[in-house]
């Protein structure tokens, strides 16, 4: 049984982001009415934030109330993905900046039956390890937690195909809150690397609308976040419309591209909720794309 959590580690802590959304997934089980889209506290157990975290500003329950459902709405059609490619015959998932995921660990009968592969820089990678193993989670054999240094030019396809990913073979490939940190240049990049990838493979990217397409609801949050992201030396620098996102998936490869909308989302997750829950429209939304 995972044990009690201490300290987040001397290793090397995720970023602030990655803590965020795992304490979000966890608030959503903890605030908001049942059925939980998502049901997640490993990642606040992962996490061990400090004591009065709920009293956050980036906490409260009714300002962040949209967003919570965002987080916990993508994760959640991701993982049906999965399931829904694993019944396929597709036995390889690779999570793009895997940050405090949990997958594998409330999954396992699922992931048990996949090659699971976290890519993420190698302070957080060593992080986690620590952390699953203090829980008494370990690390079992078909999960492979990859250490990609981006800023020394690491390839993350060739740390994958070292860790014994198959490059013959299909996978589910996702990469979510990263796209808007990065150019262009670099989204037509990484679409290119996974766009080569064994026909049959999926592609899952999050994406932001530009900031002024946002609800009024949302808007003053989502800049917000941007002025926190800029002061922090990380800024949002790249907005998509849904055309122009899955232009630039069929342009560097894909077979197929489509666009998986918060309406999409919350008809398939959110339906007849007698508390509204929901994410924002035209905010972060989906590409998913197909080899």
């Amino acid at each position: 049984m995972p044990g009690k959590p201490g300290a987040p580690d001397r290793l090397g802590a995720p970023d602030s982001t990655a803590v965020r959304v795992a304490l979000w997934r966890a608030l959503h089980v903890e605030v908001d009415a049942p059925p939980h889209v998502l049901e997640d506290t490993i990642g606040l157990r992962l996490a061990a934030p400090e004591e009065g975290w709920r009293q956050r500003g980036d906490m409260h329950p009714e300002g962040t109330r949209m967003f919570r459902a965002s987080i916990v709405a993508r994760a959640r059609f991701i993982e049906d993905l999965v399931a829904e490619q694993s019944q396929r015959g597709v036995d390889q998932y690779v999570l793009l900046g895997a940050g405090l995921d949990t997958f594998v660990q409330r999954r396992s009968e699922l992931a048990s039956r996949l090659r699971v592969f976290e890519v993420d820089q190698p302070g957080t990678q060593a992080w986690k390890r620590q952390r699953l193993v203090e829980l008494g989670y370990g690390v079992p054999e078909w999960l492979k937690l990859v250490p990609v240094d981006f800023e020394a030019g690491d390839r993350w396809s060739h740390k994958l195909v070292a860790a014994g990913f198959d490059t013959t073979r299909p996978a589910v490939v996702t990469s979510t809150g990263v796209s808007m940190y990065l150019t262009r240049e670099a989204i037509m990049a990484l679409l290119g690397e996974v766009a080569a990838l064994a026909t049959g493979s999926t592609f899952a990217m999050s994406f932001l609308l530009p900031l002024e397409m946002a609800e009024p609801a949302v808007r003053p949050g989502m800049e917000m976040a941007a002025k926190g992201a800029r002061a922090s030396g990380t800024p949002f620098i790249s907005f998509f419309l849904p055309a122009e996102i899955m232009a630039m998936a069929r342009e560097a490869g894909f077979r197929d591209a489509r666009h998986v909308s918060a309406a999409d989302l919350v008809e398939r997750y959110f339906k007849n909720r007698p508390d509204g829950l929901r994410p924002p429209f035209n905010s972060e939304e989906l590409l998913i794309a197909t080899t």
